[in-house]
């Protein structure tokens, strides 16, 4: 596979190819019969199989569509996996229901969740050639998403309460006699620190760093950096206050 997926509708109804080479293009994320079959096989015995015995399905066979997978992983109902062997995952995390994990692109490395993750229901990690890192302890809320068109990282031990929206990437505008749509998509990426907490609501604009220990309040949209131990609210988020480090022992 070497097309380029910047424009998956276009994608979808390129009728230069077959639909099954559209399909594992833009889902499977590898070519030929074995891998389909695979794939087909994998999420049609366990992704809409309820109660324990689902949990026990998932947990056998996800893995072996993964690029890799720890201990202690616990995948709900109804997940949609699009590039799994770009997505890895670290030990003792959830994965809820009706959640994406999407690693689709052609050059970029994926999604790395690391350890004691957890996923809220019918969130959604997905990327259009770029990548996320979900460091150790992340735990995101339901209706959230994290996108990255390029480099995406949440710190560990953040806390992303529900309907946030993170998006590493956005539309060039400069030009008014091409639509939006079709115009270029830069993407800077997005970091947040360490231990930090953003409100329900907030959503967070391409190119922003946020540092660690801040606190943005619910609804709010991040536009511009935040400094350590900040604490912001509003549209355009603005520092409230600054919370004081906690003394090192000793």
């Amino acid at each position: 596979m070497n097309r380029k997926l910047d424009d998956v509708p276009r994608e979808i109804f390129d009728t230069s190819r077959s639909t099954r080479k559209r399909y594992q293009d833009i889902v499977v994320g590898r070519g030929g019969w074995a891998a389909l079959l695979h794939y087909e096989a994998v999420m049609a015995i366990a992704r809409n199989v309820p109660g324990a015995f689902g949990l026990l399905l998932r947990s056998r066979l996800y893995p072996r569509l993964l690029g890799s997978c720890g201990r202690n992983v616990f995948f709900g109902a109804g997940i949609t996996l699009r590039h799994p062997h770009k997505i890895r995952i670290g030990d003792d995390v959830v994965v809820d229901d009706g959640c994406v994990l999407d690693a689709k692109g052609t050059s970029n490395d994926g999604i790395r969740i690391g350890n004691g993750v957890f996923i809220g229901r019918y969130s959604s990690i997905n990327t259009k050639d770029g990548d996320i890192v979900l460091e150790d302890g992340v735990n995101i809320s339901s209706f959230c998403t994290v996108f990255s068109a390029s480099q995406v990282r949440c710190g560990a031990n953040t806390l992303i309460a529900g309907y946030a929206y993170i998006v590493g990437g956005g539309h060039d505008l400069a030009r008014t006699d091409v639509a939006i749509i079709n115009q270029a998509r830069p993407s800077h990426g997005i970091t947040v620190g360490p231990n930090c907490w953003i409100g329900a609501g907030v959503t967070v604009l391409d190119g922003v760093t946020i540092g660690r220990d801040v606190v943005v309040g619910a609804n709010s949209v991040v536009t511009r950096d935040l400094t350590d131990f900040a604490i912001a609210a509003g549209s355009p988020a603005a520092v409230l206050r600054v919370r004081e480090p906690a003394a090192s022992s000793g």
